[in-house]
């Protein structure tokens, strides 16, 4: 079997999530708006899952609203603050590494006539406070930032940042679906007023998200229909994988996010001592230290990271974000943080699962050498 190190783009669904999952779609399956035995069954699944996806993130459940992806929580994150607020400013704030599913809808909101400032990220891949205090303005009306990035894993500030927004009146979203069951969140204590969560980043099935909303943020539902999700969100609920991430979140929660980082992090140092011993010129992209503790994003100097994975059938990898295989582009996010495109491209996204073990490291280590030496000759 080849080594999974691809975890940012996806991970395998937990054998837990996965028998909660098949007991939901083996059940009578009600609808859970139905007021029969049927549908309270499923009112009560859905009602559970709220509550461990809040508990997960230090919250009330009526805040938790159900979402048929990240994607779609960034949506309605963005798109549902713009049009709510459009009466007290059409101006949104961005950082320049954020992922598409937050810069697509912003840059739609800015052909609907909102403002939109992009601002830049340093050399190792931080979002500057500084530099989203001097992007307020007093028509701004939400800043999103993403909390870990997919590509580096690096990890923003997140909560200075947010007080900068709070002090000026602003609304403050952080596109987490990258640290939700890998990092603490706590979005109360760190007074976010939005939080993506998507499910397939933490061991649930592709096609589940939510979007957590600070009571009292007025919020217009991109899908329009009855009142379901609180009036937030219309369409039946999707119980059997609603079900499956409260079960993710509740087993995050179990096993603690201290154990994640102390079980993953040695193992990523592991890999990246390995591949330094022999690579000579390999180089770090991003914040040595303020990254995801399964995330490790370096570039082999004079290769093409593509054509080194397509020459290593033993690992399986990304060279950038997983939503832009099979283009030899330079990664937006690295020529952000300013790295040149020679660099971009030689780029290898190498991130771990809690599944992997010390032997698929030293195991991968090799491979990915003899691929490099095979490329370089």
């Amino acid at each position: 079997m080849p080594i999974y190190l691809d975890n940012n783009a996806t991970t395998q669904v937990h054998p837990r999530v996965a028998t909660v999952i098949e007991a939901y779609l083996r059940s009578p399956g009600g609808n859970p708006s139905s007021d029969h035995a049927a549908g309270r069954e499923a009112a009560a699944a859905v009602a559970r899952a709220r509550g461990q996806v809040a508990a997960l993130l230090g919250c009330d459940a009526t805040e938790i609203v159900f979402t048929g992806s990240g994607s779609e929580s960034n949506n309605l994150a963005l798109k549902g603050v713009a049009y709510a607020h459009r009466d007290k400013g059409r101006h949104l704030v961005i950082s320049a590494t954020e992922h598409p599913a937050v810069t697509a809808p912003a840059r739609f909101l800015e052909r609907e006539g909102w403002e939109l400032t992009v601002v830049p990220v340093g050399g190792d891949g931080r979002v500057r406070p500084g530099d989203v205090a001097r992007a307020l303005r007093r028509d701004t009306v939400l800043v999103s930032i993403m909390h870990s990035n997919n590509e580096t894993g690096v990890m923003n500030p997140v909560v200075p940042i947010a007080a900068l927004c709070h002090a000026r009146g602003v609304l403050f979203h952080i596109d987490a679906a990258q640290s939700v069951g890998k990092v603490p969140i706590h979005v109360l204590d760190d007074a976010i007023d939005l939080l993506t969560v998507a499910g397939h980043k933490m061991g649930a099935p592709k096609g589940v998200g939510a979007l957590f909303v600070r009571a009292g943020v007025p919020l217009e539902p991109v899908i329009h229909g009855a009142g379901h999700e609180g009036g937030r969100r219309a369409g039946t609920e999707n119980v059997a994988y609603i079900a499956g991430l409260g079960e993710a979140c509740a087993l995050a929660l179990e096993r603690g996010l201290a154990t994640f980082a102390t079980q993953v992090r040695p193992l990523r140092d592991r890999l990246h001592e390995l591949l330094v011993a022999g690579i000579p010129g390999l180089e770090l992209n991003g914040h040595l230290t303020d990254r995801l503790p399964n995330t490790l994003n370096v570039s082999v100097p004079g290769a093409l990271g593509r054509e080194v994975l397509d020459t290593c059938a033993e690992v399986e990898a990304s060279t950038g974000s997983a939503c832009h295989e099979g283009e030899d582009s330079p990664s937006g996010v690295l020529l952000a943080m300013g790295l040149s495109p020679e660099r971009a491209l030689g780029a290898l996204r190498l991130t771990l699962g809690i599944q992997t073990t010390a032997g698929d490291i030293d195991r991968a280590a090799a491979a990915l050498l003899m691929a490099v030496d095979a490329h370089l000759g």
